[in-house]
């Protein structure tokens, strides 16, 4: 483990060493530490740094083993500014350094980078909901629309449907939900300025069925996006989890991931 400093607090960090001269630098979503969810993170870093790359991961202040106040994604450009800076040092023969966030790590990795020294993107399920902190609100009505369409698929619906098993108020709540059009939000706008103006190159990984990236695909598809479209790369794969966990889509990930830091 070693540390570095951010406006006064002290970050943990971890360096996988490698000789290559492109490295990873893995920012965290939410709340986890950097060990990511399951461990998926320290994987992930022990995957390429196997191959030769330095992967650098921290927690940000106020999480895990760092000091400091945690104030959020939309407060981390310092704590994403330092980590590079961490990285850039301790690995003085690094010559490209590439990026990558999961949910609203994503959306902060887009919204900061710029300013900073990093050479390349990779963003998975970036995080639109402006209503970040509220565990009650409902599913976007994108995600609704997806679920109501895989049970309507599903023969055993129907069956569930006649023999009462299927609530028919909240089916018609559901139904209403669903069909409402969804405006883009601040997050949205701001990444999508972000995207618009990054100097780098952008990859965007998405996982079908997550509900944070059904949200996202909602508003990429609007005209708010559209010069983003245009100058980004985006990949879909056919999978409900969030951290791509399943075997399938770790290896998808990890591939498309590695063709970025193999550029």
């Amino acid at each position: 483990m070693i540390g570095f400093d951010c406006e006064g607090a002290r970050l943990a960090a971890t360096l996988d060493e490698g000789n290559e001269a492109t490295g990873l630098l893995i920012v965290s979503g939410g709340n986890e530490i950097r060990s990511g969810a399951h461990a998926g993170q320290a994987a992930m870093a022990a995957h390429f740094a196997a191959r030769g790359h330095p992967v650098f991961r921290y927690d940000r202040r106020g999480t895990g083993e760092s000091e400091g106040t945690n104030r959020g994604f939309e407060s981390s450009g310092p704590d994403i500014a330092a980590a590079v800076a961490a990285f850039r040092h301790e690995v003085p023969s690094m010559q490209r350094l590439v990026a990558y966030g999961n949910c609203d790590a994503a959306s902060a990795l887009a919204f900061f980078h710029n300013k900073l020294e990093i050479d390349a993107l990779v963003l998975a399920n970036p995080w639109v909901i402006e209503s970040a902190s509220d565990e009650g609100a409902a599913p976007p009505a994108s995600a609704i629309r997806a679920r109501y369409w895989s049970r309507i698929k599903n023969p055993r619906s129907l069956i569930d449907l006649f023999t009462g098993k299927i609530d028919l108020r909240k089916l018609a709540g559901g139904v209403i939900r669903a069909t409402q059009t969804e405006k883009p939000t601040g997050l949205a706008a701001t990444l999508a300025s972000a995207l618009k103006g990054s100097k780098v190159p952008v990859t965007i990984l998405i996982a079908e069925r997550d509900t944070t990236a059904m949200a996202f695909m909602a508003v990429w598809r609007t005209k708010l996006f559209e010069t983003a479209r245009a100058q980004t790369t985006l990949r879909s794969y056919d999978t409900a989890s969030h951290s791509f966990a399943d075997e399938a889509a770790k290896t998808w990930l990890l591939g498309h991931i590695g063709e970025v830091l193999a550029d």
